[in-house]
């Protein structure tokens, strides 16, 4: 696609990334197939060309106006369009930087900006998990759409389910996140105790934080950037050697939507002369614990006792499209004896929660949360599974809010089939 930068973008850096990405695109219009809003809503700028196009104008000098933003606000970041899109345009990049540069010139309503604020500092605040806590206190009194965005506690044994404390010689580091230690507090200890009984040690980089996506994402980069410079910080000891406790194997990631910003570090910070090197090292690194599942499964073997019922599998997009990892869980679990099943039609497409877009586009997100339902539904005839699993908190949090069915990490359901065998794995002492 030809495209002239304007000259206030001519020779910066965003002006020539942009460039580059637009002139790949072919115009072919594969990528509407597949991209969730254009579905929903059947507008040409409610799809991945015609927000290139969008983000073209601009990049050519044409004034942004507040239907701009509201095309690109609308785009769930999903990076459906990527695995579609035979020229290999890369969207998501493109999409960052004609957010950051229509923000720059539209300004948003009030409204707008306290909610966007509040998610940012909120989700990331020291204080989420004692305001989920009341939240979850008062929930029965909250009205339906708040209690969407507050799930149940959990079970005390859920709670309570202990962090393995053998040591082993082969270690990982393991990112703790966010929102994820309060809103499914389960899910890392899982993960712990999975890798310790194939003999790998989890470690925990105190000072790490939030991936710095959701700041990012909210237009908020350089606080994205300062979060993702302070994880770097806080993990090197660990995996440089001959410095403080380095040498880990791995940087292991259970939200596959903090993965795949992490595995994007390189490249954001590709041009920050002291974090550039270390970046590349740490998206090096980055593994979700899906790719772990090859090693594992060997090691693992005899020792699950799978659930007879079969469990429906979401891939969410960020494993799927944002890390390009396809098929992995199931081939994993399935050698376990686990029988997972994907949905027969639009496997592909978002479940619609996409970090902060279904608090920022709700009527969206639920259409998308019911059409994802009903197509996991559809390859269980007469009842629904015995569980619906994913990979990524944000997904799992949202599905819940729109099921009686549980939603769970793969991780935790592979954890509680391991329990009862944990004490007659091995012990590699390092």
């Amino acid at each position: 696609m030809q495209t002239t930068l304007a000259p206030q973008y001519a020779g910066t850096p965003e002006g020539q990334e942009a460039e580059a990405i637009v002139r790949k695109c072919v115009h072919c219009g594969f990528c509407t197939a597949t991209c969730p809003t254009y579905q929903l809503l059947g507008d040409e700028l409610d799809g991945p060309r015609g927000r290139i196009y969008l983000i073209k104008q601009v990049l050519e000098g044409h004034a942004p106006t507040r239907s701009t933003q509201l095309h690109l606000d609308r785009c769930l970041t999903c990076r459906n369009c990527e695995s579609t899109c035979p020229s290999g345009v890369q969207y998501g990049h493109l999409l960052d930087i004609g957010r950051k540069l229509v923000d720059e010139q539209v300004p948003r309503p009030m409204g707008e900006r306290a909610v966007r604020w509040a998610l940012k500092e909120g989700l990331t605040s020291s204080l989420f998990a004692p305001a989920m806590k009341l939240g979850q206190a008062v929930r029965g009194l909250l009205p339906p759409a708040l209690q969407d965005k507050v799930p149940p506690a959990a079970p005390p044994q859920q709670r309570t389910r202990p962090w393995p404390k053998r040591r082993h010689a082969r270690r990982v580091l393991l990112l703790a996140g966010c929102v994820q230690p309060t809103l499914a507090p389960g899910i890392s200890a899982a993960t712990a105790r999975v890798l310790d009984a194939a003999g790998i040690e989890c470690v925990i980089a105190p000072e790490a934080g939030c991936c710095g996506a959701i700041r990012f994402h909210l237009n908020d980069q350089d606080g994205g950037l300062a979060q993702m410079r302070a994880n770097i910080d806080a993990w090197w000891p660990y995996i440089e050697p001959g410095t403080g406790a380095g040498g880990v194997e791995a940087l292991v990631i259970d939200a596959s939507g903090c993965g795949a910003t992490v595995k994007e570090y390189g490249h954001l910070l590709r041009r920050d002369a002291r974090y550039a090197e270390r970046a590349a090292r740490v998206s090096q690194l980055a593994r979700d614990v899906s790719e772990l599942l090859p090693d594992l499964v060997p090691r693992l073997q005899g020792r699950v006792r799978a659930p007879a019922a079969p469990l429906a599998w979401h891939p969410p997009c960020t494993l799927q499209h944002g890390q390009k990892l396809r098929g992995g869980v199931e081939q994993g679990l399935a050698a376990l004896g686990f029988e997972l099943r994907l949905a027969r039609v639009e496997a592909h497409l978002c479940c619609g929660s996409a970090g902060t877009y279904s608090v920022l586009q709700p009527q969206l997100s639920q259409q998308l949360r019911e059409r994802k339902l009903g197509a996991l539904g559809e390859v269980f005839a007469d009842q629904p599974p015995a569980a619906i699993v994913s990979a990524n908190v944000g997904c799992i949090q949202h599905l819940q809010g729109g099921t009686a069915t549980p939603v769970r990490h793969w991780i935790e359901v592979l954890d509680e089939a391991l329990d009862e065998a944990l004490d007659q794995g091995p012990v590699t002492t390092a």
